[in-house]
């Protein structure tokens, strides 16, 4: 029996949607090229379709799948993409049909056993699978950076779930029971106004739940806080953030 699905991102689905940060090109040129095949690969816990879109640059179709209605309610229509309302570890696709699984920042969310049964049900002999995760942003200097952190670890800090931890981590302490595949270092940076920062922050899912216990939004007042050290609202920031990647092949 696998354990039921918690929407963290109902309220922010729309946000989350507009704000979150793209993944490298590189990335996904590098994960087509260990496959041998390219008809199908498999977006699990797609959100809104960041990672699938940048998928059927190099697959004939791309299934993406997420159990949360709100966010695949975002996601925008795209040839070559097929948005399925199903969780990770029922995706109604057939045995051995898939070149490439691939989970971008969502395989803390899942029932771990119930997914890899299913991830290997529908893999190809020799097909892929990689999981990647992004932890706490960082900006260039601590005259904004510190306030960031504060916000990260203090304000919305006691809001994150659980799961969470694993996302710090960079994904060391969960099961990955598939032979390992050796991946190069991928790394994942914007350029963003103060405004788009606010956006991300808003995206958050402890952030959603600080306004559900507060009434307040706790972004406005860091907003306050950066916005004499950030100068012209215009100015673009250089963003990182930390980019960990789990890869290996069907048994």
């Amino acid at each position: 029996m696998t354990r039921p699905f918690a929407d963290h991102f109902q309220s922010v689905a729309r946000q989350y949607a507009d704000n979150r940060p793209t993944y490298p090109a590189e990335l996904f040129a590098w994960l087509a090229g260990q496959c041998a095949g390219h008809e199908l690969a498999w977006d699990v816990g797609t959100g809104s379709g960041q990672a699938a879109r940048d998928l059927a640059r190099h697959f004939a179709q791309v299934l993406a799948s997420d159990a949360s209605a709100e966010q695949i309610a975002q996601a925008p229509a795209q040839p070559g993409i097929a948005f399925r309302l199903a969780p990770a570890e029922a995706s109604g696709l057939p045995e051995r049909s898939v070149d490439l699984i691939s989970v971008a920042q969502a395989l803390h969310w899942f029932d771990l056993d119930a997914f890899y049964a299913e991830a290997r049900r529908v893999l190809k002999p020799g097909g892929l699978i990689a999981a990647w995760t992004y932890g706490i942003l960082h900006l260039d200097g601590d005259a904004l950076d510190g306030p960031v952190q504060h916000f990260y670890h203090q304000v919305v800090g006691p809001y994150w779930p659980a799961e969470r931890r694993h996302v710090e981590s960079g994904y060391r302490d969960l099961p990955f029971p598939f032979p390992r595949l050796a991946a190069p270092a991928f790394a994942m940076q914007a350029d963003w106004t103060l405004e788009q920062l606010q956006g991300y922050l808003r995206s958050w899912s402890a952030t959603a739940r600080y306004r559900q216990a507060h009434g307040s939004d706790p972004v406005t007042a860091l907003a306050a806080e950066l916005a004499p050290r950030w100068g012209d609202p215009a100015n673009r920031r250089r963003i990182r953030w930390p980019l960990a990647l789990l890869c290996g092949r069907a048994d």
